[in-house]
């Protein structure tokens, strides 16, 4: 069996979107991939809700923290085949260097930490943040990346990006 290919998920805070897919993609990627997860400001600790979310669903969550994407980009750190922005804020910043020249993508999403709202409501976001990366994550695994050439891989992951959760669903 061949290595996975590591996947690193970024966002600003490293406590929701970036956790959710990362959780996804290690149980998604059935040991072909490994998901990691990093932020350019870490809250320090991964959102109670997703968390909670991730518990429902049966994700043992002991191993998720919210770090820095610095981790990352130190010798020694796992060389990342993919990088990918679930965030508009990580999008913009500028990234450390990511030794191998992964390739990157922006999957950008609404923050489900910022909505506003009773209970139901939050937690609601957080749960529809989770089905658009569970979807866009089974896209990605379902990729045939022996054949693809690398400018057809990226057109493929720009495009997951764009994808609309309603039509990922068809």
């Amino acid at each position: 069996m061949t290595e996975p290919l590591n996947v690193l998920f970024l966002c600003t805070g490293n406590s929701a979107r970036s956790i959710l897919a990362e959780a996804i993609m290690n149980r998604e990627g059935l040991g072909r991939f490994r998901g990691y997860s990093a932020g350019s400001h870490p809250k320090g600790e991964p959102h109670p809700y997703t968390i909670d979310l991730l518990k429902r669903l049966n994700y043992d969550t002991s191993p998720f923290r919210s770090k820095s994407w610095d981790e990352f980009a130190a010798p020694g750190a796992p060389k990342m085949n993919f990088v990918f922005t679930v965030c508009d804020q990580a999008a913009a910043e500028t990234c450390p260097f990511w030794p191998g020249q992964p390739m990157t993508a922006h999957w950008g999403l609404p923050d489900p930490a910022a909505v506003e709202g009773n209970e139901a409501e939050r937690r609601l976001a957080f749960s529809e943040t989770y089905r658009m990366l569970r979807n866009r994550i089974a896209i990605f695994v379902n990729l045939p990346m022996g054949t693809l050439s690398g400018l057809a891989l990226q057109k493929h992951l720009d495009s997951i990006g764009k994808t609309d959760a309603k039509a990922v669903e068809q």
